[in-house]
Formats: C-alpha cells, structure tokens, sequence
C-alpha cells in the first residue's frame, strides 16, 4: 500500500470515528428529548385535570353565590376567579408550545 493510500485510509478512518460519535450524542440527545417530551406531556395532563377541577369549582361557587344573593362580593369573586383560570389556561397553552 502506498503511503497516499495510507493517509487516505487514515482519514478515511477519522473522519468515519468521528461520525460516530456525532451519531452516539444525537442518538443520546434524542433520547433525552423524548424523555422531556413524555415529562410535558404529563405534565399537561396534570394541568388540564387541574383546570378542569378549578373551572368545577368555579362554576360550584357561581352557583352558591347566586343562592347566597350577595351581589357585590359574587361579582368581585367571579372576576378573581375568572382571572386565575385564565392565568392557568395561559400556563397550559405556554407547555402546548
């Protein structure tokens, strides 16, 4: 073998050693991002059965305070209310992203 042959091999050889292991970190970078992605998506269950309990809840409230008749304190709780469920639809649509 020629000593050009040799050097051309030996690149040869390099460069395949280092595709390598550019193939190994994104093969490991997949991974973790896979990984991420089933921790959001947990995540976002969690929230959305959150919002949904919040927005039972609000509704439950909405109701006793129109049996209770206090207008003025049923008005600000229901602007409150609204507001936090609002913030938590933000909050979920922020990890749909």
């Amino acid at each position: 073998m020629s000593e050009r042959e040799t050097l051309l091999l030996r690149e040869f050889k390099d460069r395949l050693d280092l595709l390598i292991g550019l193939h190994q970190k994104l093969k490991a970078e997949r991974q973790q991002l896979r990984e991420e992605r089933v921790r959001l998506e947990e995540q976002i269950n969690l929230l959305t059965l959150s919002n949904q309990e919040l927005t039972k809840k609000f509704e439950d409230l909405k109701f006793a305070r129109s049996l209770a008749g206090a207008e003025d304190s049923s008005h600000d709780a229901k602007i409150k209310i609204n507001r936090l469920v609002r913030e938590i639809d933000k909050c979920i649509s922020l990890l749909n992203k």
